[in-house]
């Protein structure tokens, strides 16, 4: 008799507009868009928090509390800011 595995992995919640997120220091490091920036990231993009304001496809666009440029940054290189 076969017995169905159940997924016991607590899944993340999905990221979406008005989460407060900050950046997975080694995700965004080792991604094109780092190679593609400045030499060093500022060190708020990893502390936050930033606000998630839209999400397309893969990527979503984030302000930060800080007068800066909004940035577009790949969904899979944020994490929720506790």
């Amino acid at each position: 008799m076969m017995v169905d595995q159940v997924d016991t992995k607590k899944t993340a919640k999905p990221l979406r507009k008005g989460a407060l997120i900050k950046v997975k220091k080694n995700d965004y490091l080792d991604s094109l868009e780092a190679q593609a920036s400045d030499l060093s990231a500022p060190a708020y993009i990893f502390e936050g928090p930033g606000e998630i304001l839209a999400v397309k496809g893969d990527y979503a666009q984030v302000r930060w509390r800080l007068p800066v440029p909004d940035v577009w940054l790949r969904i899979d290189q944020l994490e929720n800011w506790s």
